[in-house]
């Protein structure tokens, strides 16, 4: 039985149990270890460590949210706010939270409060650095589907913006073209080339939908990083994601087909343009997407596609002990992502801070509920 490890990096809002985002870090990251601050103090950030186990990884997941809620009804009547973007404002200010930082100093003047977003970004460790590059070609081009199953942002500044992810529609990708990477040599090679430009100002100023990550970037490499999710604020969805990550990474291991380069009809250039289609249609239309699919540029709606890897993955997951995570994909294309709830009860009632408050509310009770019955349950045991 394979499991990989899986990290995941969470960026959330702060604010009032009434939907308003207030700018809490400086004073989160004092009192509390385990979290970090962001360039905009109304966001604040905790990382899981690496874990194959998914059952540890949904505590590792809520155990730092209950600890920061608890804090925060400490100090106020404060809480963890869903959702992507400043739904209910105010995306005209960029709060600092270290103004003495040079980088975030950078962030604001180049980018403004467009950087201002809350996500999940999903590390999946691989050694090899070879077959790292590989699982980030084929992770590139389906990123939009795992944008699709998480987008949380349809408004922004208390208004309707038309798109299901807002914050990817606004996100600054960075460098703007970004190649397939061949090889590691050949990731090696254009990093150092943009840092000499000036396209990236360090090694993390890689704004991608996926990266490759490690310690001693570009060239001592452990790791898969996926960065297009939106935040997924329920914590068996988000495992799901994970899941159906780790067991496309695993099919790829068994079938080298599924590279990019090897294995599509189409040009790496075409791949490119249809790439940033799918991830411009994903996030204005998120699951009702159509997308242009890799293999031979047909086209093909996201909900379906995502059912067919999702079929097609459900054995290797089975046969490494974690389909019970993957399932709740199905959910999701049955009932539709949070983007798309919140829009269907904004249709029936356009009052968006009701939509945000009665969202924390079900979130705390749901992470209270997984924490009471399977996180104490997994610390006995």
């Amino acid at each position: 039985m394979t499991r990989l490890c899986k990290g995941v990096e969470v960026e959330m809002y702060t604010g009032t149990s009434q939907g308003e985002i207030v700018g809490l870090s400086d004073r989160i990251t004092k009192d509390l270890n385990g979290f970090v601050r962001e360039p905009d103090s109304r966001n604040v950030e905790y990382t899981t460590a690496p874990l194959c186990c998914y059952d540890r990884l949904l505590c590792a997941l809520v155990r730092p949210r209950q600890r920061l809620r608890e804090y925060l009804q400490k100090i106020g009547n404060y809480t963890i706010i869903p959702g992507s973007t400043l739904s209910l404002g105010d995306s005209s200010h960029f709060y600092r939270s270290d103004p003495i930082n040079p980088y975030h100093s950078y962030i604001e003047d180049t980018y403004g409060t467009d950087v201002v977003t809350a996500s999940i970004h999903i590390n999946i460790g691989i050694n090899d650095p070879e077959l790292l590059m590989q699982a980030c070609r084929l992770v590139r081009v389906e990123a939009p589907l795992y944008l699709a199953l998480s987008a949380s942002s349809p408004f922004l500044d208390g208004q309707v913006t038309g798109s299901h992810s807002t914050r990817w529609q606004m996100f600054p990708q960075t460098p703007q073209q970004v190649p397939f990477f061949e090889s590691h040599r050949h990731f090696i090679q254009w990093t150092e080339e943009q840092l000499d430009l000036k396209t990236m100002q360090n090694v993390r100023h890689l704004w991608t939908s996926v990266r490759p990550n490690g310690h001693n970037r570009p060239y001592n490499l452990n790791r898969l990083e996926l960065r297009i999710c939106d935040l997924i604020a329920d914590p068996i969805a988000l495992l799901s994601v994970i899941a159906l990550l780790e067991a496309r990474l695993l099919q790829l291991m068994d079938d080298p087909t599924l590279d990019p380069l090897s294995g599509s009809q189409l040009s790496p250039d075409a791949l490119l343009d249809i790439t940033h289609h799918n991830e411009t249609e994903a996030a204005k239309h998120s699951l009702e997407a159509q997308l242009y699919h890799w293999r031979d540029g047909s086209k093909i709606e996201a909900t379906t596609w995502v059912g067919q890897m999702y079929q097609s993955v459900w054995p290797m997951a089975q046969q490494n002990g974690f389909s019970c995570f993957l399932s709740p994909v199905k959910k999701i294309l049955r009932n539709g992502n949070l983007a798309q709830q919140w829009l269907k009860k904004y249709q029936l009632s356009p009052d968006i801070p009701s939509i945000i408050t009665t969202e924390i509310q079900t979130v705390a009770q749901q992470e209270k509920m997984l924490e009471d019955k399977l996180c104490d349950a997994l610390l006995v045991a």
